[in-house]
């Protein structure tokens, strides 16, 4: 394949992070190869590699992009604590490749500069909103609110609540989220 044909797409970076979240969606973060990705995008098999190195690297870019996505929605819900919790919940829905790979260090270079300035940037987003709502501690109160926001997350992506939830995630959201600081 030339080097014409691999730059085709005119972004190939983004090319091929949307090939990721599409075999992540799939098939989970196991199944990614970079031999794949380049098959996906009609790239050669060495493209990925400029772009990102290795595999790890491709995932650290994912997990940054998706902590992006993450902030965007909680800044999107303003100051209300509780829309800021359904966020939560309905971008893990929604992005859930993201999601998947977001919280799995192993999976990515962790001390990767970007990423760790998109997860303060998202902590600190997240942090600030409890602190408004509760005025108590802070710190304690944001590691019980994200608690529960991204369990309630992990137990609706893998399907294991209830019926009575319903089949919609921002209500039931709403609900449980509502419930963090009477």
């Amino acid at each position: 394949m030339t080097s014409s044909r691999a730059y085709h797409h005119g972004d190939l970076r983004r090319a091929l992070l949307a090939a990721a979240v599409e075999v992540i969606t799939e098939s989970g973060p196991a199944a990614l190869s970079l031999r794949d990705l380049a098959r996906r995008a009609g790239v050669s098999h060495a493209a990925p590699t400029h772009h990102f190195g290795d595999k790890a690297g491709l995932l650290t870019a994912l997990a940054t992009q998706g902590f992006d996505l993450l902030g965007a929605a909680l800044r999107a819900a303003g100051d209300d604590f509780r829309e800021a919790g359904v966020a939560y919940v309905v971008f893990a829905v929604r992005h859930r490749a993201h999601f998947e790979v977001m919280f799995r260090p192993d999976l990515y270079r962790a001390d990767d500069p970007d990423l760790l300035a998109a997860r303060q940037r998202t902590g600190e987003l997240l942090r600030g909103g409890v602190s408004r709502h509760t005025g108590r501690e802070p710190d304690t109160d944001a590691l019980a609110a994200w608690s529960i926001a991204h369990g309630f997350a992990e137990l609706w992506l893998a399907g294991a609540l209830p019926d009575r939830v319903g089949a919609d995630p921002e209500p039931a959201a709403r609900t449980v989220v509502g419930r963090l600081f009477r």
